[in-house]
């Protein structure tokens, strides 16, 4: 159903200036800004290549699977092919000894009628029996061919799947090491705002009382409604902090559907939603386009949504959908 898209591991942080050094109190707030929706971006490529390793380990593991099965069939092809071939022989042998006899010389060389009968009916059943050891051969040599067919591609997926997860394993532990600078550069930006703007940044305390919709959706978006106040932490996915594709995920795995810890590949999940008919429970996704996905929210009804926004900010609700964002892709319907 899922189809993972292609994991662009860049580092889209890597290539623009430092900010300058803000010099007012809503500088430094448009600083640290700025640093968590970069680093935001770069956990969620994480996120994504992970997500990705996982089916690529799939594939590998199903590849060895496979190839194991393979190599036992060929074997057991080659086995009963010897067989066969060993048997036609015996019979072939049998006829040039003298065992197999046409009809017209058992007719000649035979003293009675009975005597032709016998003679007849064992050549009949030596035919047979070699017409019978000649086609099992001829199974068995081609079904040891498509055996050994069979494994040598299933070593060529599970060769290629290995070296596609060793790229990706090698391209995810470097994403890690940057978002690790990144998160660190975030936090400093946090230590120096001042107490006014941590107030500004944190919002007012969505303290209502939220009873969800109808169905699954519904359901999802009431615990996820219910985490209100936890704080961010970045590739957290609950109970005690999340990140946001991690609350997503966590939410709807209460009402028992499991979608993956990345915001990109949730977003290939479920179905489109017209703009403006969203329904509570329904995840509104933030990017250029699908492949750069950074940010995912939920819609809850009544014009807002819930996410898990950034670094020093907790969960909490937000006018849908710009509350979230100004770069709004679309939304998908989970459950109705």
């Amino acid at each position: 159903m899922l189809s993972v898209p292609g994991t662009a591991l860049a580092v889209p942080f890597a290539s623009q200036p430092p900010p300058a050094t803000p010099g007012t109190a809503s500088e430094a707030l448009a600083q640290y800004q700025q640093l968590s929706q970069q680093a935001e971006t770069v956990s969620e490529q994480l996120n994504a290549a992970k997500v990705d390793l996982d089916a690529k380990n799939a594939a590998l593991n199903q590849a060895n699977q496979d190839l194991t099965a393979a190599d036992a069939s060929m074997k057991q092809a080659k086995a009963d092919e010897e067989a066969y071939r060993g048997q036609v022989d015996d019979l072939t042998n049998a006829s040039f000894q003298g065992a197999r006899f046409n009809k017209l010389s058992a007719l000649l060389t035979g003293d009675s009628a009975d005597d032709f009968l016998e003679r007849a009916s064992a050549l009949g059943v030596l035919a047979s029996d070699n017409s019978e050891a000649l086609s099992k051969l001829s199974a068995a040599t081609n079904q040891a061919a498509t055996a050994e067919k069979t494994a040598k591609d299933a070593q060529k997926r599970a060769t290629d799947a290995q070296v596609a997860a060793q790229q990706l394993t090698d391209k995810i532990t470097k994403t890690k090491t940057d978002l690790d600078a990144q998160v660190s550069k975030v936090k400093d930006a946090y230590d120096e705002l001042s107490g006014a703007d941590k107030t500004a940044l944190r919002g007012e305390e969505d303290k209502s009382v939220y009873l969800g919709g109808a169905g699954l959706g519904g359901q999802a978006a009431a615990k996820a409604m219910s985490q209100r106040g936890k704080p961010y932490v970045w590739g957290a996915a609950g109970p005690s902090s999340y990140d946001c594709s991690g609350l997503t995920m966590w939410a709807y795995g209460q009402v028992g559907i499991s979608l993956p810890h990345s915001s990109r590949a949730q977003y290939g999940y479920g179905k489109a939603v017209t703009d403006g008919q969203y329904q509570p429970g329904d995840l509104l996704f933030y990017g250029s386009s699908a492949s750069s996905i950074h940010h995912v929210a939920m819609f809850v009804g009544d014009g807002l949504l819930v996410h898990a926004s950034t670094e020093g900010v907790p969960v909490k609700t937000a006018a849908a959908t710009k509350g979230a964002g100004s770069d709004f892709l679309g939304a998908r319907r989970i459950a109705g």
